[in-house]
């Protein structure tokens, strides 16, 4: 017997209606949501989408002295540790501090080679970072500093346009100015809470942009290793390797065997801390032992060696100011917004990644947005001495992680380290020769070409490795800044494919129980007869209503034509399992509307079960609960199928128009 009662009630009646259809069943009310206004409404969903974490709820019911002080933590995580630091763990800081100085270092000079910059910049990008990171940041394993994506990508994007050679202050201005852009594009992210922007860049389309980004700055240091002097400044894999190969003439023997001597020293260190982490220190002062054996080679044999180039004078002192060669007007204006923009995506996006990865294995959490303002605030005061884009470094983090480090104070250390080269120890990097810094960044880069990662993406999703590899051959065939967007369009085609073609799926009944699963997933569940189980697991929007509409229908079609091929039951009622529909528009009110006319005319039930709370109130507030009737809407599945079959069998001729079943029931009262 059918509930005598209508299913749709306002919540604020706090009544649930229950009579038992069968034995052990009983069918629920359908509650609106609590009433709220618009304002309301809007409050709330504002909040979900910019505030999430809710930042502030360490600030209820406190004091104002304590709300000052939680505003200063709040603000600079450092009065967060500070206080609570011990001489104890100064040990273990120092240790890791010291241990990362000697790899930033070797690191910041070639890196500032690879962004076509004077090698002394990339020292000073190594000084000034760390200290800010180490007051703003909130992560206490990440090693701040240069990184080969965003160096070999501001090299790339600017040097298309003005020469590091006929043009040196030029791009060394423009490059600062970029690196006050990403700054400024970071840290406006983390004051807008609009960290959500990044997310565009799936793991995917990262994982294939990285590996051709680090493909390519390994082959861009064929140069360094084969002692080539004219080298196509082109940043694509035919270019690049046609250039090797038409300057066969100029290979050096002596470039070479260093070169590749040193890069193979570099890989086994590499391997053997990888399968052993206790011996992290073997990589982490590779590059800068290599620095020093091959420093003392061409100084001792430099009257032998003439064909090996060498770095030459490098400045002493702190860093030179570079707030007067900001570029803010002039034609190259656009060029440098637009590397900064890209560079700082990309290195934000290395920088959160990686925090939070060691954030992960320490059972800490990094806060985004402090993360998104500390690096973007960093980079700004770095472009104004002397620096260009820097970011937390996963191979310094790993490194410092392996070290012991116990807070940003490490940061600290490694800057103090760079100072006393800085003041002391440049003239000592004279007769480095550039085949090193090649090699170095090799080193370091390779780990990035992450095809494990590919592997599972093949076994897993299908889609998401077709993303990798549009975005690894765009890097390598195209360029690198549309490699990028390649990334984030794919990204982009992934989500609007998800949204415009929602999974729909056919649903049966397990056997002895109330639980409706998967026909083609479950092998004991089982058609119910006379009805149509679907489910639709996406929001109902204005792009996916159509699809949905032709999908439901040719669902009908074929279960008509199963139920005419096996002899069973006529058709006679749909059921759509609203459970997944998280939200609905005005599409999708429609697009039920149209559906359930097409099933009057087809003498056809259609209810819907389970809808969520936003989804009800969107219905109620368009009268289309009304058309659905007292039989239309159901709490459940199970609730639904038995109450209709219940109605079924008590009134074999039950009318299936709604206005006919109100009436029924009325009358039945």
């Amino acid at each position: 017997m059918g509930v005598n009662s209508n299913r749709v009630e306002d919540f604020s009646s706090h009544r649930i209606n229950t009579e038992p259809v069968m034995p052990g069943m009983e069918i629920h009310t359908v509650c609106l949501s609590p009433k709220k206004t618009t304002l309301q409404k809007l409050k709330q969903r504002l909040s979900e989408i910019f505030f999430p974490d809710d930042p502030l709820y360490r600030f209820k019911n406190q004091t104002w002295r304590k709300k000052l002080l939680l505003g200063l933590q709040f603000l600079f995580p450092i009065f967060q540790w500070a206080p609570e630091y011990r001489l104890k763990l100064l040990r273990s800081d120092i240790i890791s501090g010291l241990t990362i100085a000697s790899l930033a270092i070797p690191q910041g000079i070639s890196y500032a080679k690879l962004a076509n910059l004077p090698p002394i910049v990339g020292l000073y990008s190594s000084f000034v970072p760390p200290l800010i990171y180490a007051i703003l940041g909130s992560s206490s394993h990440l090693g701040v500093g240069p990184v080969s994506i965003a160096s070999l990508i501001m090299g790339s994007m600017l040097s298309e346009t003005v020469s590091p050679r006929d043009e040196p202050i030029l791009y060394l201005k423009l490059a600062f100015t970029a690196t006050f852009f990403a700054g400024l594009f970071q840290a406006s992210l983390g004051l807008l809470r609009l960290g959500f922007v990044i997310d565009f860049l799936s793991k995917a389309t990262l994982v294939g942009f990285m590996s051709g980004a680090a493909v390519i700055v390994s082959l861009q240091q064929l140069k360094g290793l084969l002692g080539i002097s004219h080298f196509t400044s082109k940043m694509q894999f035919i270019p690049v390797m046609s250039s090797v190969f038409k300057h066969r003439d100029e290979w050096s023997w002596q470039t070479i065997v260093m070169g590749f001597s040193f890069l193979v020293f570099m890989l086994t260190t590499r391997h053997i801390s990888m399968k052993r982490a206790k011996l992290f220190w073997v990589s982490a002062a590779a590059p800068l032992t290599s620095v020093i054996l091959s420093t003392l080679l061409v100084f001792c044999l430099r009257s032998k060696t003439h064909k090996i180039s060498f770095i030459g004078h490098l400045p002493k002192g702190l860093n030179p100011p570079s707030a007067n060669m900001l570029y803010f007007s002039g034609p190259d204006l656009e060029l440098a917004i637009k590397t900064g923009i890209v560079t700082g995506i990309l290195s934000l996006t290395e920088g959160i990644s990686v925090g939070r990865t060691f954030a992960a294995l320490k059972n800490y959490q990094v806060d985004g947005n402090k993360e998104m303002m500390a690096i973007g605030l960093m980079n700004m005061a770095g472009s104004c001495s002397s620096c260009f884009v820097t970011t937390g470094s996963f191979s310094r983090s790993a490194v410092n992680y392996n070290a012991g480090a116990q807070t940003a104070v490490s940061n600290i250390v490694m800057a103090t380290a760079v100072l006393v080269t800085l003041l002391f120890l440049m003239p000592l990097f004279y007769y480095t020769p550039n085949v090193i810094l090649g090699a170095i960044i090799i080193s370091a880069v390779i780990g990035l070409i992450d095809y494990q990662a590919a592997y599972c993406l093949w076994k897993v999703d299908k889609l998401d490795f077709l993303a990798c590899l549009c975005s690894f051959f765009g890097v390598l065939f195209i360029s690198v800044p549309l490699g990028l967007g390649i990334a984030v369009g794919v990204s982009v085609f992934k989500i609007l494919l998800h949204v415009t073609r929602p999974n729909s799926l056919i649903m049966g009944n397990i056997k002895g129980t109330q639980i409706y699963h998967s026909l083609s997933r479950y092998k004991e569940a089982s058609r119910v007869p006379s009805f149509l189980i679907l489910a639709i697991e996406s929001p109902i929007y204005f792009a996916n209503s159509t699809y949905l509409q032709e999908r439901i229908l040719r669902w009908i079609r074929e279960e008509d034509e199963w139920i005419k091929a096996n002899d069973r039951s006529p058709l006679k009622c749909i059921i759509l399992d609203m459970t997944a529909v998280t939200a609905i528009d005005t599409s999708g009110i429609d697009l039920l509307c149209e559906l359930r006319k097409m099933m009057e005319k087809r003498s056809l039930k259609l209810v819907l079960a389970n809808p969520v709370g936003s989804v009800m109130e969107k219905l109620h507030q368009s009268k289309m609960l009304d058309s659905f009737g007292l039989n239309g809407i159901y709490l459940a599945v199970g609730e639904a199928v038995a109450d209709i079959s219940a109605l079924w069998k008590s009134q074999p001729d039950f009318p299936e128009d709604c206005n006919e079943t109100r009436q029924c029931k009325e009358t039945k009262r």
